[in-house]
C-alpha cells in the first residue's frame, strides 16, 4: 500500500471518522496484517476494552430437509435421503433440556426450508421449548426461513413475527445473508430471499424491539469488494434501525467428508480455496473498521478453529459465541478438528489464555456475569498451559 494512503487511513481510524467503500477496498489490498490488526484492535478496545463476551448456548437444527439446493451447503437433504431428518417437538425439547444443568441461557435454532412441514409446527415448537426452559432465550430462524413461512402460511412477515414472539422468540438469527451482491449471490444461493427481503424482515424485527445479529459468508467465489459492499449495506440499515447487536463473518467450508452417504454436496468447492487464517484475520479487522455502528464482532469458533479464534481477539473481535454443543451445518462439511462443544470453563480458559477478560452475556448482549481479568504473562508462564488445537 502507498505510504501516504496508509497514513491517511490510519489517521481516519484514530480520529474516529467513518471509512468509505474505497477505504475498505484499500484495507483489503494491504498485506500488512499486523498494521490492520493494530487499527482494528484500537477500535475494538475503544468500544469494549479488554472484555470478550460469550454465552452458554445450544444449537438446534430441527430439520435438514430443504427445498433449496444452495451451491455451498453441505447440510441440506431432500425428502427420502438416507440421513434426512425432522425432529418431533418432544425430541427437540429433550435435546434442549440435556444442557439444563449447565445453566443454559440460549437456544439457537436454524433449519432447512422443509417443503411439507406446516407453518404451525414452528410457533408450537417455540412454545414447548419455552415452557420446558422458561429462563432460556430463543434465538430462532433466519430471514430466509421467515420468508419461507410467508410462502407456506399465506401470512405476512409482520403477523408471522408477532406470533413467533408471542410463542417466545427473542431474536432472529443472522443467517441467509451470505453475500448480498447479485453478481455473486446468483451463483451460490438457491432460494428467493435476497437483500430486499432479508433487510425488510430484519428492519421489521428491529421495529418490534428485537436485537438481531448480522452475518456474512466469506472465502468462496466473492472478492474483497463484495465483502465491503455487504458490510456497507448492513451499516446503512444499522444507521436506520440500530437493531444489529453483532456482526459475524462466517468462514465458508469445503465438504471434506459428508456425514453418512459419502456425497459431496458443495458444488463450488472444485473452484474455491477456503480462507486461510490470515485472510480470516484480515476479514475480521476490516469488518470491525468499516462497521462503526455495531458494538460487537463475533468469531464463531466452530468455523475458524480455536487458535484463530484466540488470535481474532487482537483483530477486532470481542465475542466468541458460546458452548454451541452441536452445529450440524458446519460439522456436516468440515473435518479439520473443531470440537462439537465448549463448556463454560473451556471458554473461560480460552479467553484468559488469550489475555482477555471473560464476560458472560445473554442473547441481547446484556451482561450476565463478569469474570476476573486474565492472569499476567508471568503467572501463566509459571505453570504448564493447555495448548488449543
Amino acid at each position: 500500500m502507498d505510504a501516504g494512503l496508509k497514513r491517511e487511513l490510519e489517521a481516519k481510524v484514530y480520529a474516529g471518522e467513518r471509512l468509505t467503500r474505497e477505504d475498505g477496498i484499500a484495507l483489503y489490498a494491504s498485506d500488512d496484517l499486523s498494521w490492520l490488526g493494530r487499527l482494528a484492535h484500537h477500535r475494538r478496545t475503544e468500544l469494549n476494552g479488554d472484555r470478550v463476551m460469550f454465552n452458554v448456548n445450544r444449537h438446534l437444527n430441527l430439520t435438514n430437509v430443504c427445498s433449496a439446493s444452495c451451491a455451498y451447503c453441505s447440510f441440506q437433504r431432500k425428502p427420502g435421503e438416507k440421513d434426512a431428518y425432522t425432529m418431533r417437538i418432544d425430541e427437540a425439547v429433550r435435546k434442549a433440556k440435556e444442557m439444563e444443568d449447565e445453566q443454559l441461557t440460549e437456544l439457537h435454532i436454524v433449519n432447512g426450508l422443509h417443503p411439507t412441514l406446516p407453518w404451525r409446527y414452528y410457533p408450537k415448537v417455540l412454545r414447548e421449548l419455552k415452557a420446558a426452559l422458561p429462563n432460556v432465550k430463543l434465538k430462532a430462524f433466519t430471514a430466509t426461513e421467515v420468508q419461507w413461512f410467508e410462502k407456506i402460511s399465506g401470512l405476512g412477515a409482520d403477523e408471522i413475527l408477532d406470533e413467533l414472539m408471542d410463542a417466545g422468540l427473542e431474536s432472529l438469527t443472522g443467517g441467509g445473508a451470505e453475500i448480498f451482491d447479485w453478481e455473486i449471490r446468483q451463483h451460490i444461493v438457491d432460494h428467493a430471499c435476497h437483500w430486499e427481503d432479508w433487510s425488510r424482515i430484519h428492519r421489521l424485527a428491529h421495529s418490534k424491539g428485537m436485537k438481531t445479529p448480522s452475518t456474512m459468508l466469506y472465502g468462496h467465489i466473492e472478492e474483497p469488494r463484495h465483502r465491503v459492499d455487504h458490510v456497507l449495506r448492513l451499516r446503512e440499515l444499522q444507521d436506520e434501525t440500530g437493531g444489529f447487536v453483532v456482526f459475524i463473518p462466517l468462514r465458508y467450508q469445503h465438504d471434506f467428508v459428508d456425514s453418512a452417504d459419502g456425497k459431496i454436496r458443495n458444488r463450488i468447492q472444485a473452484r474455491t480455496t477456503m480462507a486461510s487464517p490470515a485472510e480470516s484475520l484480515k476479514t475480521f479487522a476490516v469488518s470491525r473498521l468499516l462497521f462503526d455502528n455495531v458494538p460487537h464482532v463475533k468469531c464463531f469458533w466452530v468455523m475458524h478453529g480455536l487458535s484463530v479464534a484466540q488470535l481474532s481477539l487482537n483483530f477486532g473481535v470481542d465475542d466468541l459465541d458460546g458452548s454451541v454443543v452441536e452445529y450440524k451445518i458446519t460439522h456436516d462439511a468440515d473435518a479439520y478438528g473443531t470440537p462439537s462443544t465448549m463448556h463454560r470453563d473451556d471458554l473461560l480458559h480460552l479467553i484468559w489464555d488469550a489475555g482477555f477478560r471473560p464476560v458472560e452475556r445473554n442473547t441481547r448482549y446484556e451482561v450476565v456475569r463478569e469474570y476476573d481479568a486474565a492472569p499476567s504473562l508471568a503467572q501463566r508462564r509459571a505453570e504448564p498451559q493447555q495448548v488449543w488445537a
